[in-house]
């Protein structure tokens, strides 16, 4: 049994996978504790994606489950004409429309996907599809029937648009695709969409403001 418990916030950089976190937080551990620690995240944030991530170290790993199913708050910048095969700047970019919605648009676009909305999972997502990680699949170019759930977007409020950038800021359940969520906007508009930037700030009552960088921790 792990003989110690500690929860990190870490406010996680861009280019940098989850995992590649987690596997830094347990080597700063180990030289500090001198022995391996289990440590593990609190729920995956893409590796352009910055800010909030739990870190759990020792028997808080037992917790995780807790952590899994609380409230998320994000803010990210949605590119509208234009689509990506990832839903971010990961992925290969197309250009859709040079349609050019109006801010009135783009609130009725808001308030449509505010509220209790059926969600398809993304293709590049960490999800299983018979056995296998869906982005798995879609790099072997399989086509993959991708599941749909229902999630709830409690809010969704417009911090600032000049085309073609959408700056947002949302409050959601847990199992939300930000990235989902920025193309469904882009097809509500008729543009196609998405994300440019995102970053987690909140996970329940755990701010990114009370977070450590991760240079900070691993010094």
């Amino acid at each position: 049994m792990e003989p110690y418990e500690e929860i990190f916030l870490i406010d996680k950089p861009a280019g940098i996978s989850s995992f590649g976190v987690v596997a830094r937080v347990r080597r700063k551990l180990r030289e500090t504790h001198g022995k391996k620690a289990k440590v593990g995240h609190t729920g995956t944030l893409d590796p352009f994606a910055t800010g909030l991530l739990i870190i759990l170290a020792g028997r808080a790993t037992k917790k995780s489950d807790e952590f899994l199913k609380k409230d998320k708050e994000y803010e990210a910048t949605v590119f509208l004409g234009k689509t990506s095969t990832t839903g971010d700047i990961e992925g290969e970019i197309e250009t859709v429309s040079e349609k050019v919605p109006t801010l009135d648009e783009v609130k009725a676009a808001c308030e449509k996907l505010t509220g209790e909305i059926e969600q398809t999972v993304p293709i590049f997502s960490a999800v299983k599809i018979n056995g296998e990680r869906a982005y798995k699949l879609a790099r072997k170019g399989k086509n993959v029937e991708m599941p749909t759930r229902k999630v709830t977007i409690y809010s969704l409020e417009i911090l600032d648009y000049h085309y073609p950038e959408l700056k947002i800021r949302t409050h959601v359940s847990s199992g939300t695709y930000i990235r989902t969520l920025g193309e469904d906007i882009g097809k509500f508009l008729g543009t196609g969409a998405y994300l440019t930037a995102l970053r987690r700030t909140k996970i329940a009552d755990y701010s990114v403001e009370d977070a450590l960088k991760l240079d900070e921790f691993m010094l």
